[in-house]
């Protein structure tokens, strides 16, 4: 499945400010910024994005 086939979705935590990114999960999560998607994404594992979220709830 390309990035463009991908169900993505506005990151809850951004603001209205335009600083925004978006999420695509699945088997494999991806990340990228708003105004630049272009330009690419980060790809986490599941295990990798999980405990990311968790890091920064603390």
């Amino acid at each position: 499945m390309t990035t463009e086939e991908r169900a993505w979705h506005k990151a809850s935590y951004s603001s209205g400010s335009g600083n925004c990114v978006e999420v695509s999960e699945g088997t494999e999560t991806l990340v990228r910024d708003t105004q630049n998607r272009g330009l690419g994404y980060l790809r986490f594992e599941t295990k990798e994005w999980s405990a990311l979220l968790n890091t920064l709830k603390k």
